[in-house]
């Protein structure tokens, strides 16, 4: 209850509540190793059982688009809302002016269940989203790789690129790689000033599957995936983690895996009914997050070939969300909007 008596302190609840923009949730000041914490502890209490989530479900009312509503309670965080977040990758064209991803969050109190904030979130899956990626890094991949690559540069693809630094500080090349040209010419404007590791456009997928010890993904997932990287590209040691499903490779590398994790295998056993692993998912090792518990052991040799595959959890946002939330409570930052009046 000392948790709400704060927030009472600062807004009525149940008669208003707190809207924040992108922009405010910017301007609360949360940092990147703050959010890199905030993931792993998510991620943990997950994986651990410390925390309520089930499986995201989803509309998907263009191809290959998605919505998915995804709540989820953390109670030692007091931490409770649903976020409704969407992808449309044919924006692009469709849409111009419009990104791709939009995400909202309702965060609400978890003694009454009443609305507290109604936050954007796309901000915060653009770094969240990446934070799971250095969470699996910091436990599964080789501590002093040189090389990192990237497929995807879009908006995840930059903030992967931004971030990784944090958990592989001895990288000297990062290989990049996109379908479009400009992606890849306008990541490499915009991430070279905040990277020591000089980054390379790449000219194909082999070049960046042959060329690094790291390798992110984030791509549109597709229903039907058509896998770009050959299972031959891929060699012993190197480490391949992954936000778009099995989008990006061949089967036979997910099956040749020395291991193999998962941040949810709930989640991830409901995307194989809905027919996103057409040829099935291989052995899971365990979830990401209890190799980040120490529960299970993560990288024990410099030869295993090991993949992570993560599409994120709610569990992840609402801890965000919560940090957020207060942050703006005592900065004084974003709208109050009422609710109903108690008089009614």
């Amino acid at each position: 209850m000392i948790y709400r008596e704060k927030i009472k302190g600062k807004l009525a609840i149940g008669q208003e509540l707190l809207y924040l923009s992108m922009q405010d949730v910017i301007d609360t000041g949360i940092t990147v190793d703050e959010i890199i914490d905030l993931t792993e502890k998510a991620m943990i209490a997950y994986s651990t059982k410390k925390a309520e989530m089930p499986a995201k479900i989803g509309l998907h009312p263009q191809p290959d688009s998605l919505m998915h509503a995804m709540p989820a309670y953390l109670p030692e965080e007091m931490a409770c809302g649903i976020k409704w977040g969407s992808n449309f990758p044919t924006n692009r064209e469709r849409f111009p002016e419009l990104t791709p991803t939009n995400c909202q969050i309702i965060y609400n109190d978890h003694e009454s269940g009443l609305p507290l904030a109604f936050l954007d979130a796309t901000w915060i899956t653009e770094v969240r989203t990446p934070a799971v990626t250095l969470v699996a890094a910091k436990y599964l991949a080789n501590r002093d790789a040189t090389t990192f690559g990237m497929f995807g540069c879009g908006i995840q693809g930059k903030a992967h690129v931004k971030m990784i630094e944090h958990v592989l500080p001895k990288l000297e090349t990062i290989y990049v790689f996109d379908v479009f040209e400009k992606a890849m010419d306008a990541l490499i404007e915009q991430c070279q000033p905040h990277v020591n590791a000089k980054i390379v456009k790449a000219s194909s997928y082999e070049q960046v599957a042959k060329s690094c010890e790291v390798i992110a993904s984030a791509i549109p997932i597709h229903h039907h995936p058509h896998p770009m990287v050959k299972t031959e590209w891929i060699s012993k040691g190197q480490t391949l983690i992954t936000c778009d499903c099995h989008s990006v490779y061949e089967d036979g590398v997910y099956k040749k895996a020395d291991i193999y994790t998962v941040d949810s295998e709930e989640q991830h056993r409901l995307l194989e009914t809905y027919g996103y692993y057409p040829w099935g998912l291989p052995t899971i090792y365990a979830e990401t997050g209890l190799v980040a518990a120490g529960d299970k052991p993560g990288r024990t040799s410099s030869e295993q070939l090991i993949v992570s595959n993560n599409v994120g959890m709610a569990v992840e946002d609402i801890i965000i969300a919560r940090k957020v939330f207060d942050h703006a409570l005592e900065r004084e930052i974003g709208l109050k909007l009422p609710l109903w009046n108690k008089t009614r």
